[in-house]
């Protein structure tokens, strides 16, 4: 059983749209980097590479989904701006780098 829950994976049809939130939003990326955090932490408690309380890891678990929401949410709803900027990126079509 894998234990990681990497956000990429767990949204895997939002890929861009993370690459663009973290980007662009300080915000995002910062909820994205402590669940990310707290995910590899969890991971080796429960491998039992590290130790913590019962509590810990229940507070940790709770921390991780919340970020995990938080995040959804702005996948989900992303700004007005970002939002056309992905719908134009979108639609225009992938450009060949022209090589010298």
């Amino acid at each position: 059983m894998d234990l990681h829950h990497p956000i990429l994976r767990e949204f895997p049809d939002d890929r861009e749209t993370i690459k663009r939130l973290k980007a662009s939003d300080e915000r995002f990326r910062k909820m994205f980097e402590e669940y990310h955090q707290l995910d590899d932490a969890i991971y080796r408690i429960e491998e039992e590479i590290e130790f913590a309380s019962d509590q810990e890891m229940e507070e940790m678990k709770k921390r991780r989904a919340w970020l995990k929401d938080q995040i959804y949410h702005a996948i989900r709803h992303p700004s007005i701006a970002l939002a056309a900027a992905i719908m134009q990126a979108q639609q225009q079509p992938q450009r060949a780098v022209a090589t010298p």
